[in-house]
């Protein structure tokens, strides 16, 4: 079997070799529960509030004053989304925005909100992925509770215009939440909590190099949120439950290394990007990749291969060794076609044939090469349908 290149960056990344050195230090030296009073849980207490107050400095957050923000460890992405649409939407129901493009999680909290009496309202995108700002009239009205669109797509790697959409929302519906799905934008490109203008903010670490199994929600000053889960006082009782130390660490090595690498790692992962799109759409003339007439993530590519099925070929590549997706990795089970390419309104021959790949900080360009002349070789074969 060929040797395996990874292309699936945007599920989950690699641990760094620096985040784990941290992670590994730290449980070597804590061993007690952070909420324990005596010495060993002090010396808990004190990595993790160290690691939250590194985490919301490097993501833009305001760490000091009467109006410090705030930010809760979470498992993950997928609860930190649910608890800011769930804790933030308030009673009693109300009207929720949210993008047609979000993350399953988002979508799915929303459906949860819906039936608890919520109005869910998907914001349309254009062709190109965005959110289409023609409709801010007709969707921003009074009684708007809640809006949630997420920085970047996880399977276009398209960025919406947060800023611009979070002003225009504070000037048409100023009592409104502002929520942000930042997942896969942090650690990729330059992420300002407060330049963002927005009011909760959605990441997790292993995104970008970071370790699984945990996450955060970083909350402007004293904004209102009910916890979703009950039984402990810990981080104010908002979100209970005995924080790994190890973890948090692990996550503020990541965003300290990105954040110390940021413009080589754009650069660099940009020109992989640029120079693997060349070579497939050399090599299969038809092929169009997702939301290039845009803003993209520097290490996202989602390429539509007319005439191919995206589901024939994901099975093809994973046995010539390269790992990929055809969209979100929490739907990855599923055989339907890509709610956000549908909702972009493309063409069948696209939707059925679109494939994400991403990359990351240790891919390397002789893999990006190798990559592309295995991805043209399966994906002329099967069109041309010839067996393996």
């Amino acid at each position: 079997m060929p040797a395996p290149i990874y292309l699936d960056h945007n599920a989950t990344t690699p641990l760094s070799p620096a985040v784990r050195d941290a992670m590994l230090r730290v449980a070597a030296e804590v061993v007690g529960n952070p909420a324990s009073q005596h010495a060993a849980g002090r010396l808990a207490r004190k990595h993790l509030e160290h690691a939250r107050e590194r985490i919301v400095e490097l993501l833009g957050g305001q760490t000091t004053g009467m109006r410090a923000d705030r930010f809760l460890f979470t498992s993950g992405g997928t609860e930190a989304n649910h608890l800011a649409l769930l804790g933030l939407a308030g009673t009693p129901p109300g009207k929720i925005v949210v993008s047609a493009i979000e993350h399953p999680s988002v979508l799915g909290a929303a459906e949860v909100l819906q039936q608890r009496g919520f109005k869910i309202v998907r914001w349309p995108v254009t062709s190109a992925g965005i959110v289409d700002l023609t409709l801010v009239e007709k969707l921003l009205t009074d009684d708007v509770r809640l809006v949630s669109v997420m920085l970047a797509n996880n399977e276009t790697g398209v960025i919406q215009p947060i800023t611009e959409l979070a002003a225009i929302c504070r000037e048409a519906i100023p009592k409104a939440i502002v929520h942000c799905d930042a997942v896969q934008g942090v650690g990729k490109i330059p992420v300002h909590f407060r330049s963002l203008n927005i009011d909760a903010l959605t990441v997790t670490p292993h995104k970008f190099h970071g370790p699984v199994g945990i996450g955060g929600l970083l909350l402007r000053e004293e904004l209102p949120l009910v916890p979703q889960m009950l039984g402990g006082f810990q981080q104010g009782g908002l979100r209970p439950g005995t924080e790994s130390v190890a973890l948090a660490v692990g996550f503020q090595a990541a965003l300290e290394e990105w954040d110390a690498e940021r413009e080589a790692r754009a650069g660099r992962m940009l020109g992989l990007g640029d120079a693997f799109e060349t070579m497939i759409l050399r090599g299969f003339p038809a092929a169009e990749v997702i939301g290039s007439s845009t803003l993209r993530l520097p290490q996202t590519s989602n390429i539509a291969f007319p005439g191919v099925d995206r589901q024939a070929l994901l099975m093809a590549l994973d046995l010539a060794g390269v790992a990929c997706s055809t969209g979100s990795a929490c739907a990855s089970g599923s055989s339907e076609p890509s709610p956000v390419l549908l909702a972009m309104g493309l063409a069948d021959a696209l939707i059925t044939s679109a494939i994400r790949f991403s990359w990351g900080a240790f891919t390397t360009a002789a893999e990006i090469v190798e990559s592309a002349n295995r991805i043209l070789n399966e994906s002329n074969r099967l069109r041309h349908g010839k067996s393996p």
